[in-house]
This record gives C-alpha cells, structure tokens and sequence, in this order.
C-alpha cells in the first residue's frame, strides 16, 4: 500500500502535472439502461483509522447457593437507543477525524454500507489545473476517510469517479491529490469510459425525463456523495445535489429549470450519504477558482443522509438561507428531503476539544 505523501511532495508532484492539462474535455455516449422508480416525491495529515471493536471482559460464572432464596434482578435502564441525529456538523479537527466522528454519530457507516456492497464514491475533482488548495476539488484526505471507513464496513469494492470538464480525468485524479489518497486507502480510482453513460428515463420526472448517466453509478449497491463546499457563477453554490451533475453526460442542458432537473437527478440516483468537505470553502470566482485570497478555512464536516438537509446547512456557512438555492427550494417541494434546519435534529461536534 502506498503511503500518503505529505503536503511537501504532493505540491512537487502536482506542478510537476501541470503542464499537461487539456481544457473543455466532454463525454459522449451511448447504451440503455433499465428503468428504476424514484422515491415519491494547511495540508492535513492522515489519520490511523481510531475506530475499534471492544471486547468485552470474560467472567468467571460462580455458582449460587442452594438453599439461596430466589432475588429479583436489579433494574436496569431502558435499552431504547438514542434517536439518530438528521445531519451532523463536525469541526476544529483534522479531516480524517472529523469525517469519522460525523458518521459514528449519524450511526457509523456501517449503516449506509451492508457487508459486500459495491460502493461508488463520487467526489467534485471538476479541473485538472489546481490542487486541493484551490478548494475547486473535494479535499483529498475527506475522499481517503470515506474509502477507509466503508472497507471496514466490509464492502466488496469501493471506486471513486468524477467526470472533469477541464483537463483529462487522469491529470485531474492526480493533481487534486485524490488518486495518492483513495490508493494508500485500498480503493480504486476509475476514469469514467464515455461508452458507460446509459440512455436513462427518469418517471414521473417534469423536465429532467430522459438523460444519459453513468451506468457503473446506476448499478452500485451505495452511492457516497461527497462535495466541496464551493461558489457557483450560475447555480450560487455547488453542493451537494449540484455535485450530481458529474454522473450524467449532457450537463449543459440541465441549467435550464436547474432546480427540479436536479432535484429529479438526484431523487433517481439516491445517495446513501451526503458528506460536504467545509475543510476549505470557496467563497468566489466558482466553480473553478484560481485565486488563494477567495478561499476560506473553514475545518468543517457535514454529514447526512438527507441531501436536502446537508445543502441546507451548508448554505449557511456561505451566509445564505436555503430557499435562496434554486435547488434547495425543488428538492423540498418534491419531498426529496428537508431544509427546515430549526426542526431538524442537528448534532454538533467539537473536534478539537
């Protein structure tokens, strides 16, 4: 297994690959696919993974006396779990960590990952011309986390895909960090074959009714969405229903009517989990950045299986209400989950402290 490289080399390396990147690189396809229905509707550095099983402690059984009387048992306490929190914020903390105390307390990813699942992690690596820093791309050790955390599970395979617009997705995969890190984790990065975008029709969709998407994230068992918290010219923010645009091939036709299309994207392919990387936020000139001085560390972790609620809080952090997203608005509308962030159960987590 590879070892992470630390922040020194990782940068050697990534503009050692700048020279070799291509722009406006778009995917053509054709296939079929079987229908489904929908639901109605600074570098950090890795982490030895801290989750362990506890073994309990044998006792010795000692025999009680016969002529004992008969004793009631003492009371115990009610054995009824906590209620699971919606969505979970983790902060102060260093990526890894903070990614594995939000899903241990959303019920750990043994929840969202059965035993030999085929896992698809789909993180944003939209250009192949800017490392991590740039907060253009989900941060490399947030995708690492999430690859570590669902072998333990015990998934079958875990492969990390995205389809970048600028620069080749090998150059990409590269120069984001993401590919030494979802390597020295045990999983696969899979460039996304323009052969594998299937001809899809979506039911009872009002305007997203047919599209072409990835066939490999049609198939998969579970489906980890996992977006960098990032300015958008047109969409305002790209998060986490955004970032679902990378697993369909014509994405200039969705930004008509962006709301619903996305909202009815996002309700057929139906991640398991929304992980939002707040580790470093871009806060202008999005989506693809280029300047230090627009990106704000943040040191944050949003986690839910709600992808509705997960964007919602998000939007908070750029000083935004949900409803101002097009997306948002949809995507409540249509009963793909809930922005009413004061009625949600929300757990805060303290990293650092």
């Amino acid at each position: 297994m590879t070892t992470p490289i630390d922040r020194r080399r990782f940068l050697r390396n990534a503009a050692a690959g700048l020279g070799a990147v291509t722009l406006n690189q778009f995917l053509t396809a054709c296939g079929a696919n079987e229908m489904r229905t929908p639901p109605t509707i600074s570098a950090p550095t890795v982490l030895s993974p801290t989750a362990r099983p506890i073994t309990p402690t044998a006792v010795s059984p000692t025999a009680a006396p016969a002529t004992s009387a008969p004793t009631q048992p003492e009371p115990t306490a009610s054995a009824t779990p906590l209620p699971t929190p919606d969505l979970v914020v983790a902060r102060s903390g260093e990526p890894e960590a903070m990614v594995r105390r939000a899903i241990a307390a959303l019920g750990g990813m043994e929840r969202f990952v059965p035993r030999d699942a085929n896992v698809i992690i789909k993180p944003n690596i939209c250009v192949a011309y800017h490392t991590y820093e740039y907060a253009a791309t989900t941060n490399p050790w947030v995708v690492g986390a999430l690859v570590k955390m669902c072998l333990e599970a015990g998934a079958r395979s875990v492969r990390v895909m995205d389809n970048p617009f600028g620069g080749t997705a090998e150059e990409a995969y590269t120069i984001s960090g993401i590919a030494d890190q979802v390597k020295a984790a045990g999983g696969e990065m899979v460039v996304m074959s323009r052969m594998k975008f299937m001809p899809t029709t979506i039911p009872n969709a009002q305007t997203l009714t047919q599209t072409a998407i990835y066939d490999d994230i049609l198939k998969a068992d579970v489906v980890i969405d996992v977006p960098i918290a990032k300015h958008h010219s047109l969409a305002l923010l790209t998060l986490g229903m955004k970032n679902l645009m990378g697993t369909i091939r014509d994405r200039e036709a969705i930004h008509w009517r962006m709301g619903q299309n996305l909202t009815e994207l996002a309700g057929y392919i139906q991640p398991k989990l929304t992980v939002v990387d707040a580790v470093r936020m871009l806060m202008a000139n999005g989506p693809t950045g280029g300047d230090l001085n627009d990106v704000k560390q943040m040191n944050t972790i949003v986690a839910s299986p709600d992808i509705v609620a997960a964007d919602s809080y998000a939007a908070t952090l750029f000083g935004m209400q949900p409803e101002e997203l097009s997306y948002i608005k949809a995507g409540t509308a249509a009963g793909l989950g809930r922005s009413d962030l004061k009625n949600l159960k929300i757990e805060e987590i303290n990293v650092g402290a």
